[in-house]
């Protein structure tokens, strides 16, 4: 029987299995934007860039110490609509007042309701967009992209 600490913490008791959670059952919140239809996320990642050395004397040994943290791109697809919620967040960018916003991706529990666990991306703002294809021929739905870079990331 797991003690009640394993259970806070999220341990699993022993012949029980966990699924992992769903790639689809996601939402986002960005702080000042009301309305974005998000159909993926990508690109959630952070690097510890190694310093090398070698110690002085005979030794052959290289080492590494943690150097600078750095946290890659994150790419929001979304719906094209009417809402300029996100091109208004660009276009600041682009006439020189870059606007830092809070954004958080959450993932939801199985029956898509209730949130799992969050990313938060702290101080995020868009450094790139890119429009929706267009085809007379086509059916899909119009996604448009927006890349956001951003100062730290925590998981709650």
């Amino acid at each position: 029987m797991p003690s009640a600490a394993e259970n806070a913490a999220g341990g699993a008791a022993v012949g029980q299995t966990i699924d992992p959670y769903r790639n689809f059952n996601f939402k986002l919140e960005i702080q000042g934007v009301v309305e974005g239809h998000f159909t993926a996320v990508a690109g959630l990642g952070a690097r510890i860039h190694p310093i090398r050395y070698r110690e002085g004397g005979t030794s052959q040994v290289v080492r590494a110490i943690p150097g600078p943290v750095e946290y890659a791109e994150v790419t929001l697809s979304y719906g094209l609509t009417r809402s300029h919620d996100l091109w208004d967040w660009f276009t600041k960018g682009v006439e020189g007042a870059v606007e830092r916003r809070n954004v958080s991706v959450i993932i939801l529990d199985p029956k898509g309701v209730d949130e799992a666990l969050r990313w938060n991306l702290i101080n995020a703002w868009p450094s790139e967009w890119s429009g929706a294809p267009l085809d007379a021929l086509g059916r899909e739905i119009a996604i448009e992209q927006v890349k956001l870079v951003f100062d730290s990331m925590n998981r709650a």
